[in-house]
């Protein structure tokens, strides 16, 4: 298993698909994986973490990880990366699985590099035998804060780092409001393995635009120069709660939500399924979006309103599925095209515009969409990049 390296080395993608088993998640880790063999690299799934898994029947934490590890590893192993994947809970009590301890101690030493997607693996001493470590933020704005407010912690996790990435493509722009501080931050976005997402579905007449989300976040506001910055999308779904009113298209949320938010939803015109059975499907996820006529969301406060540039790895699933996004402008349209296929909104006018366009030409909206994503969010091309800027 760990015998002759190939010509471009031996790549460790940390991550939290067996933390958090849900299918945005795992789709999320596979693109990475699938990009980095497909570009020559000998790409190895790593969770090596001190905290206990999510369990999403029970919404507890845990540190009995069989049943996570029974969700996912078939996935990876389907996919090809038998005998490269490893968990070790790194708690007392965790076991190690898909490969032995001194196995993977053994990959710490060989490899030449690792990218801590998400930010997902706190870095302890074994971890630092590893060359190259990469940092790839998912989130903008927390952590800036966190540096610009001097968070030692914060800081010293950066530190060990030597290169830096963000999906904020915007940040240190002068329209950006988030503060860059102490470190270099490149701009990267999320990869999509095209051929996951191919589609020969067309949508059935009256089907709805969706999203995938969660209605609440706790416990990650900030404050910031005196102003609170929101994680949560409740607040920003709230702004246009009375869309499904106003086009006569449906609009449908896949999410978990208590019966006086049920309520004013459904009061409103929007359709809702329950977001745990779709999500903890891999097949079911991907069927949900492929037979969607489109994604409406919205974005966080955090991402929205500094202007990070922020784009979501889902509405990317959704425009290589061949399906047109509308989702809450970031400051993504500076970097990505728009008017066809996607559309970023900051009013109600903006949807109500974008809707149009899109059933005006529902097929060439289908098709841009998959043009966006294959030009700008395909996996062979974006971490090309991503790995040519960092010199592997």
């Amino acid at each position: 298993m760990l015998t002759q390296k190939p010509s471009k080395g031996t790549i460790l993608v940390f991550g939290i698909l067996f933390w958090y088993p849900l299918a945005g998640v795992t789709y999320q880790f596979l693109h990475y994986l699938l990009g980095l063999r497909r570009l020559g690299y000998d790409a190895y799934y790593v969770e090596d973490s001190g905290r206990w898994i999510y369990d999403p029947l029970s919404f507890e934490f845990s540190p009995d990880a069989t049943g996570n590890i029974a969700a996912v590893a078939p996935i990876l192993e389907a996919h090809g990366f038998a005998n490269r994947w490893v968990f070790r809970g790194n708690y007392p009590g965790g076991q190690c699985y898909g490969m032995t301890e001194e196995q993977l101690l053994q990959l710490y030493r060989r490899a030449d590099a690792f990218l801590n997607v998400t930010a997902s693996q706190e870095l302890r001493e074994e971890h630092m035998a590893c060359p190259r470590r990469i940092y790839v933020e998912s989130d903008p704005f927390a952590v800036q804060i966190k540096v610009a407010q001097g968070d030692e912690p914060t800081i010293k996790a950066l530190e060990a780092h030597d290169t830096l990435f963000t999906f904020g493509e915007n940040l240190g722009a002068p329209d950006c409001q988030v503060p860059v501080e102490r470190f270099h931050w490149l701009p990267t976005r999320q990869p999509v393995a095209m051929e996951l997402w191919d589609n020969p579905h067309r949508p059935a007449p009256g089907t709805a635009f969706t999203t995938i989300t969660t209605w609440q976040n706790k416990g990650k506001d900030i404050q910031w120069r005196g102003e609170t910055w929101y994680w949560t999308k409740d607040r920003e779904f709230k702004k246009f709660i009375d869309l499904p009113r106003r086009r006569p298209v449906k609009f449908e949320l896949a999410l978990e939500v208590d019966e006086p938010t049920h309520r004013l939803l459904t009061d409103n015109g929007w359709q809702l399924v329950r977001s745990l059975p779709v999500s903890r499907d891999i097949n079911l996820y991907r069927s949900y979006i492929q037979n969607s006529r489109g994604e409406f969301t919205v974005a966080k406060d955090q991402v929205v309103r500094p202007l990070t540039g922020w784009f979501s790895d889902r509405s990317c699933s959704y425009l290589a599925a061949g399906r047109p996004v509308i989702t809450q402008e970031t400051g993504f349209s500076k970097f990505l095209p728009t008017g066809k296929g996607l559309f970023g909104f900051r009013t109600m006018e903006d949807i109500l515009t974008a809707v149009d366009t899109i059933e005006s030409d529902y097929e060439g909206s289908c098709k841009a969409a998959r043009e966006i994503a294959a030009e700008y969010f395909a996996a062979e091309k974006v971490l090309a990049s991503l790995m040519e800027r960092a010199g592997l």
